[in-house]
């Protein structure tokens, strides 16, 4: 069984930046996509990104293209989320998973997460 366990939240002025980490154990992390999602008080788990194994093929929501980054090193077990000109809007609880089976935005496909870390954008 796979574990994910995230860090680097925390609270930030609107326009600053953070840097998300994902380290997973349990299972080779290599052979498997990873995503990262959000969620608010009141509102549905929301895609943010996804990367492939090997890095080729990466998807973003529209509403952080140009902000966001994700990566990984598949050395080092882990996923990250680069986090620039944060706003408000971006305030949630993120999640990483992974062991994808269909549509990386959709949260039911992905079969395992991680705890998630509070990101607190003030304005």
């Amino acid at each position: 069984q796979v574990q994910l366990v995230e860090s680097g939240g925390g609270l930030v002025q609107a326009g600053g930046s953070l840097r998300l980490s994902c380290a997973a154990s349990g299972r080779t992390f290599s052979n498997y996509a990873m995503g990262w999602f959000r969620q608010s008080p009141g509102k549905e788990r929301e895609f943010v990104a996804s990367i492939s194994s090997n890095s080729r093929i990466i998807y973003y929501t529209d509403s952080v293209k140009g902000r966001f980054t994700i990566s990984r090193d598949n050395a080092k077990n882990t996923v990250y989320l680069q986090m620039n000109s944060l706003k408000p809007e971006d305030t949630a609880v993120y999640y990483c998973a992974t062991d994808n089976r269909g549509d990386y935005s959709v949260p039911n496909y992905w079969k395992s997460w991680g705890q998630g870390t509070q990101v607190t954008v003030s304005s």
